[in-house]
């Protein structure tokens, strides 16, 4: 026989219910957003029938911010909320302040004017995009048609980088990973590298791929849809050198569903061992 604190456990353990929360950015833009919504519908797909799912923004999306999202699944009884931060960097400063707002940390590495949300379930905080193989694919799918020579050709990542301590060095150290493997899976003459646009080298790495190794450089935006930094800032950075670009960002791209849905299946594995 169960003891009566074994069963009481067992039964609370029973009447948990998890649910998702996918947390991105945010944009005027509404077909930013609508990238955004229709990439988690088609995660959606991959996932158990009637798993409370909701995606939010962090701002400017009124009636679909984060407490929005916490709201809107708590209230279908979600006990145990995944969170997936749907940011192309661990580098990011929204991480930190979300997983602040969250609870999931004490104390944020850099000041928020972000409050802490109010939220009752328990928080499962997954991981940006960052790097691996489904990314680096997503990547050069973009990309890869602006190949024309791949014995002469050179892949520049190009990020939105950090001018925080700390934060930089987490924006380096994924995009370099991803980088590297980008460079494998092209297959160019002069592998992949990256810029970011804080602090901004894009000029001076064009200059050293064009000038000093005799390389087309191919321009992949690190941006997860396209809107000002794709139309705007990076080709202002870009302007007068020689390069390939499309401003193609990583949505759409049914690796991004994919992405999603993988990582939501191997946190709930980890809910039930």
């Amino acid at each position: 026989m169960v003891p009566d604190a074994g069963r009481e456990a067992l039964q609370a353990e029973l009447s948990r219910k998890p649910g998702v929360l996918v947390i991105s950015h945010g944009s005027p833009d509404e077909h930013w957003v609508a990238l955004v919504e229709a990439a988690v519908s088609e995660a959606a797909g991959d996932l158990p029938a009637g798993l409370p799912l909701a995606c939010a923004f962090l701002e400017t999306v009124e009636g679909r911010l984060i407490q929005d999202g916490i709201d809107r699944l708590e209230s279908q009884g979600v006990t145990d909320m995944i969170v997936i931060p749907l940011f192309v960097s661990s580098g990011s400063t929204h991480i930190d302040e979300i997983a602040y707002a969250l609870g999931v940390k004490d104390t944020p590495e850099k000041e928020t004017d972000l409050e802490r949300f109010r939220v009752s379930a328990r928080v499962f905080f997954g991981d940006p995009i960052d790097e691996g193989p489904l990314v680096a694919k997503m990547v050069w799918d973009k990309v890869k048609r602006l190949s024309l020579q791949p014995e002469r050709e050179v892949l520049l990542l190009v990020g939105h980088g950090s001018g925080h301590p700390g934060f930089l060095q987490r924006w380096e150290r994924g995009i370099a990973s991803l980088a590297a493997q980008c460079g494998e899976l092209a297959g160019l003459a002069g592998g992949a590298d990256y810029a970011l646009l804080n602090p901004d080298n894009i000029r001076s790495k064009v200059q050293y791929w064009s000038e000093q190794r005799g390389m087309d450089v191919i321009i992949a935006p690190l941006f997860l849809s396209a809107g000002y930094f794709t139309k705007v800032t990076i080709p202002s950075r870009l302007e007068g050198l020689p390069h390939r670009y499309s401003g193609d960002a990583l949505l759409p791209h049914p690796l991004a569903a994919r992405w999603m849905s993988q990582q939501i299946l191997n946190i709930m594995g980890s809910l039930t061992c």
